[in-house]
């Protein structure tokens, strides 16, 4: 009770306030509102002006399962698998606590699905060593199934805590299961040392079957001060034989969670680029293995497409792939923000938070071998249709008598209601010039002094769109560094199609199956949103608002 009274009395006393009482377990958060939501959410007024002004910085999550958090802890570095004998996906991640053990720290704990969009947990899979072990702390791996022994090996990275210059501070090791329950640990390592690797580099196992028949490890490491991944080989996932550089990491970068596999015609590397001035998930393609190895060849950058391969936004790292054999998913996690500001994204040279919530997209794959994110089916299908919500407050030139169909000129918007904790957005944009430009806004509500937009500009002589994360308002920092997703080709006839999916504070937007940014923005929730037009003319439909 004594949660309940303080949550009230900081939410009624300011226009803008900042909670941050996390509830765990069960979400209670709904029953919470039913009770308090009269005295601090009013309802538009006849004239269709909301009556309230307060605009309210919510951290109460409750039980976060769309974009997943387990119950007081964060979901880190997430470890995909389709499981050909449960046929559905199994996702190892590292137990993020905060603060965590000293020394031991990152278990890997489970989930299953079988639609991305929902998920079971499965509990603590494989734990930490003891302090003096060499797996004292767990890092990123992958897992694997032998039909041959019916038998799962996931391998992983092994760190020690307070390794002496004698010693290896990460190697791989792996352990395995007939269930996919009970985990047993091989005291079996794989070290760098012996082939010139750095013995504090050499992490991320990725092991895949090649079309050769031969299983293939990749490891993200270092040699000769240049960051590789280095390539092993395999017939047994036992025995591990050197199979040189499978390729080097250009210039000063450094490729982590390193993920391949074969759509389609084409191969796939996918990987996280940790440099603090990209810290975003990116991939490399070719015809064959060898084609894909040479997209980095004395630092060349064969990239795969118009945006070096960037397939979302700094707020979606350490994403790996699974495929059931239809459609192909991305997992990754999009990072909290330090003391709940929305601003506070890790701009270069700092790095964002480490750990947050489960995210997957879609993997979308086009004619020229190009890859998207877009929407999981499976999330559209837990919000269905939803509804055409009501306009209830509007500024500048709009013109319209309903969220079926408005125009909007100059610097205008038009406002919704309150969103609840888990929403969907659709609705259709047509500009009317190439360099229009629009957007959304969240926290905005009626005298907010500043809110928080994601904002589809023109860019590259009009060719190119791109989403900027900006904090707006008399009051607002306006354009926020470090936050800002990749270019996208601008529709040839101007038409934009946006799709966005709220969970909490978690928020990511679609735009075309060409273009996915993923965001934190505290205060998503029970508080209102508008769609913006800056300085052109724009005309929006179709919008329609889903909620559970």
């Amino acid at each position: 009770m004594k949660n309940c009274a303080l949550l009230f009395v900081l939410m009624s006393s300011m226009s803008c306030l900042a909670q941050t009482t996390v509830w765990n377990g069960e979400d209670k958060t709904a029953g919470l509102w039913n009770r308090l939501s009269p005295k601090i959410v009013d309802n538009p007024d006849k004239s269709g002006i909301n009556k309230s002004d307060k605009c309210i910085r919510f951290t109460v999550t409750g039980r976060q399962s769309l974009f997943y958090r387990p119950p007081g802890a964060f979901v880190g570095d997430p470890m995909p698998f389709f499981d050909p004998v449960a046929r559905d996906f199994k996702i190892m991640y590292l137990y993020e606590q905060r603060p965590n053990p000293e020394g031991t720290y990152h278990p890997f704990y489970g989930l299953s699905t079988t639609d991305a969009a929902s998920y079971i947990e499965l509990g603590q899979m494989i734990q930490c060593g003891a302090i003096d072990d060499q797996d004292a702390a767990l890092g990123t791996g992958s897992t694997i199934y032998d039909d041959s022994l019916q038998l799962y090996y996931t391998f992983y990275t092994a760190n020690r805590h307070n390794p002496t210059d004698n010693q290896d501070a990460q190697v791989v090791m792996y352990a395995t299961s007939k269930d996919f329950k009970t985990w047993q640990k091989s005291q079996l390592v794989l070290r760098g040392n012996p082939y010139f690797y750095y013995k504090s580099d050499f992490r991320d196992p990725f092991v895949f079957h090649g079309d050769d028949g031969t299983y293939h490890m990749l490891v993200s490491t270092k040699k000769d001060e240049k960051g590789v991944i280095a390539e092993f080989t395999s017939a047994d996932l036992k025995s591990w034989t050197s199979a040189g550089v499978f390729m080097t990491m250009m210039w000063d970068r450094f490729y982590e969670c390193p993920d391949v596999f074969k759509m389609g015609d084409w191969w796939y590397l996918v990987y996280s680029e940790m440099h603090s001035a990209i810290r975003r998930v990116q991939y490399f393609k070719g015809r064959t293995l060898e084609e894909l190895k040479a997209c980095t060849a004395n630092d060349a950058g064969q990239w795969p497409d118009s945006h070096e391969g960037f397939l979302d936004s700094r707020g979606f790292y350490a994403g790996k792939t699974a495929s059931d054999g239809v459609n192909r998913y991305i997992w990754g996690w999009c990072p909290t923000r330090p003391n709940y500001d929305n601003t506070d994204v890790g701009a270069p040279p700092a790095k964002p938070e480490w750990a947050g919530n489960l995210v997957a997209h879609r993997i979308i794959q086009h004619e020229d071998g190009t890859l998207t994110l877009g929407e999981v089916p499976g999330i559209a299908d837990r919000f269905g249709s939803g509804a055409t919500p009501e306009i209830i407050g509007k500024g500048g030139n709009v013109d319209g008598a309903g969220a079926q169909w408005l125009r909007l000129s100059g610097d205008s918007y038009v406002m919704f209601p309150k969103l609840a904790y888990r929403n969907r957005i659709s609705f259709k944009v047509k500009t009317s010039d190439n360099a229009d430009n629009f957007g959304l806004s969240f926290m905005r509500n009626v005298g907010s002094t500043k809110f928080y937009s994601v904002v589809v500009n023109s860019e590259r002589e009009d060719k190119e769109r791109k989403l900027n994360f900006e904090e707006q308002g008399s009051d607002g920092k306006g354009f926020i560094a470090g936050a800002d997703s990749h270019y996208f080709e601008r529709p040839a006839d101007n038409t934009y199609n946006v799709t966005v999916v709220t969970d909490n504070s978690v928020c990511a937007v679609y735009i075309n199956d060409r273009c996915c940014y993923t965001n934190r923005i505290y205060g998503t929730q029970r508080n209102c949103w508008t769609i913006n037009s800056y300085g052109g003319t724009i005309e929006v439909s179709d919008v329609r608002v889903a909620s559970f």
